[in-house]
Formats: structure tokens, C-alpha cells, sequence
């Protein structure tokens, strides 16, 4: 199986234009992608745009000035390694990373091509870095700060909604990020009069499960932490969560224009814009353990009074006047 899958991957890279793979024997870089979510390049999830959108405004055009190999592992992580063998033998001058996972399959593969985060969850934490400010070795990149976003989430989620007691937690317990944010999580829980009821989410199929057993529990809230597999699914979560009506905040913005009731996240635009940034450093003669992981400058409260009307909530006023974003 996994000969029959790098045999793929090898003839995928074959469909790229030959001009492209002749122009990188020429001196033109090489940049592989490597990503959770399914698609390709020119189907990439639209999540991506902008770290992709910035490359290109610092001049990177896919087949003229850069090669850009986007490879995906499909909603399954296990998948990674193989990948970085492929990025490596198509040579690759650097590899960008989505998700955490990927990153440290990418720093098992190689310790000397760069490799640029351009917004995961905790990088000291999970050991990929040794330091925000002087990360060492071939790895940096931007952080999301997650464990600490996830308790203020938590803490967002009790004030909108006080008689919240019991709050079910989706969280994809194998990436490394994940019980990070529930360690977090469970620390501040019970200051807040808060029981949690944990469900480890592998794939979408599991999510039906997990309501489930929230509501034999009687959870009366519920929050993600923030691993690609969740975001994957959201739409699906947001689905259940308004149908057994339940009050629930999430980590992108995305996710409360779709309908649900509020989200706290970082700037992850501006985190993939500096991670373009990044990659233009380093392609210039940068080393990646000289630059320091950045982290979000903005962080944004965002509400959907359409989502509170119908749980029946009437949201403080407190709340809403620090909302950056209130979507009627």
C-alpha cells in the first residue's frame, strides 16, 4: 500500500509541466506544500489563499519563478511521512507546513532543508522548535498560540452564556497539538463551574458518535480545539451543533459567518502572509534558526446574533461592544 501510494504521488509530480521541472534544473526554486486538507494547487482549500496570494505578490509565479508542489494527505496524517520522502526526492529548495503533524514528519525527514510553519498550534510545546525567539535547527514559522486561545475561548463561551456547566470538547487527540489545548482546557474548567466531556475525532465519521454521547452527558456547550481534521469537518459540527442547539464558540471566523455562534481567533491572514515572508527570507540566503516564531498581534472576537436568537440567548452587552465583528 504504501509503495502503491508513493507510485502515485511520483506520477503526480510527473502531470506537473515539464517546463516547470525544466526551469528548476535551472536555478528556479523548489517549494513543497505539504497539507491536511484535500485538493491540489489549483483546488487547495480557499484557507490557504493568502500565504499563497502573498508568494506570489513577492514575485513567485508557479512555473516561471518557483515550482510549488502542493501535496496532501487526504484527512489522513499517517500519510505525512511518505509525503516528505516525495518532497525530498523531488528535491525540494524548502517545504511550507499547515499543520502540525506534517511539521514534525517534515523535521523527522530532514534536518537541513527549511521548513516554514505558516500557522500551527504550539511549537515548543510539541518539540518542533527549541524557542519562540531562537527556534535552532531547519525549523520556524508562525504559531497560533493555541493552548492559551483555547482556555480564552472557554472563558468567552461561560460569559456569553452562564448556566453553561457542561461543555462537550471535540479535539483530534493524535496531533500533538491537541492535548496541549485539552491539558489547558482542563486546568481552568473548574474555576469556571465547568465539566468537560472530551471526544477524541478522527474523521467526520465520528462526529454523530460524539453528539451523541454529549447529549446522553446533558452537555449544554460545546468548543474545538483548533486541528485540521476539525476544520475540515466544521461545516458538519456546525450542523449538529444548531440542530441539538447548542451554544458553541470555534476557532476561525469562517465557522461563525457560516452560522455558528461565535469564534475567538488569531489574525491567521497576517500569519500567512508573514509565513510568504518567511519563505522569501529564506530563499534569499536566510537561516531558518535565526528567525524568531511569530506570533498573532491581533486576536478577534466574533459574534452572530442570528445564531443567538435562535438558541433563544440574549448575549451581555459587554460581550458585544468588545466584539470586533457582530454579524446580524
Amino acid at each position: 500500500m504504501k509503495r502503491k501510494f508513493i507510485a502515485l504521488l511520483g506520477a503526480a509530480a510527473v502531470a506537473w509541466p515539464l517546463v516547470a521541472h525544466a526551469q528548476h534544473s535551472k536555478g528556479i526554486p523548489r517549494l513543497c506544500f505539504l497539507t491536511f486538507d484535500p485538493g491540489t494547487l489549483q483546488s487547495r482549500s480557499p484557507r490557504f489563499d493568502v500565504f499563497f496570494d502573498s508568494l506570489r505578490d513577492l514575485g513567485y509565479v508557479d512555473g516561471k519563478t518557483i515550482v510549488i508542489d502542493y501535496l496532501s494527505a487526504d484527512g489522513k496524517d499517517d500519510r505525512f511521512p511518505a509525503l516528505v520522502s516525495e518532497c525530498l526526492r523531488l528535491k525540494a529548495d524548502i517545504i511550507a507546513v499547515s499543520t502540525t503533524p506534517a511539521a514534525q514528519a517534515a523535521k523527522r525527514g530532514t534536518r537541513t532543508v527549511p521548513i516554514v510553519m505558516i500557522a500551527l498550534g504550539d511549537p515548543v510545546g510539541t518539540g518542533l522548535v527549541e524557542s519562540i525567539v531562537r527556534p535552532g535547527g531547519n525549523v520556524t514559522g508562525m504559531s497560533l498560540m493555541v493552548p492559551e486561545l483555547g482556555v480564552k475561548r472557554l472563558e468567552l463561551l461561560k460569559e456569553a452564556v452562564p448556566k453553561v456547566s457542561r461543555v462537550l470538547v471535540l479535539s483530534y487527540l493524535s496531533d500533538p497539538i491537541a492535548p496541549l489545548q485539552v491539558a489547558a482546557l482542563d486546568r481552568v474548567a473548574p474555576s469556571l463551574g465547568v465539566t468537560l466531556l472530551v471526544r477524541d475525532i478522527r474523521s467526520g465519521a465520528d462526529l454523530a458518535a460524539a453528539f451523541d454521547a454529549g447529549m446522553s452527558e446533558h452537555v449544554d456547550g460545546l468548543i474545538m480545539t483548533a486541528e485540521s481534521v476539525l476544520v475540515v469537518h466544521s461545516a458538519e459540527i456546525g450542523e449538529f451543533a444548531a440542530r441539538l442547539r447548542l451554544p458553541a464558540i470555534y476557532p476561525f471566523a469562517i465557522q461563525v459567518r457560516n452560522g455558528g455562534l461565535m469564534a475567538y481567533e488569531a489574525n491567521t491572514p497576517e500569519l500567512h502572509k508573514n509565513a510568504a515572508l518567511y519563505v522569501d527570507k529564506i530563499l534569499k540566503g536566510a537561516k531558518p534558526s535565526d528567525l524568531p516564531i511569530q506570533q498573532p498581534t491581533k486576536l478577534s472576537l466574533f459574534i452572530n446574533l442570528k445564531a443567538a436568537k435562535a438558541l433563544g440567548l440574549e448575549l451581555p452587552q459587554s460581550l458585544l461592544t468588545r466584539a470586533d465583528e457582530v454579524i446580524e
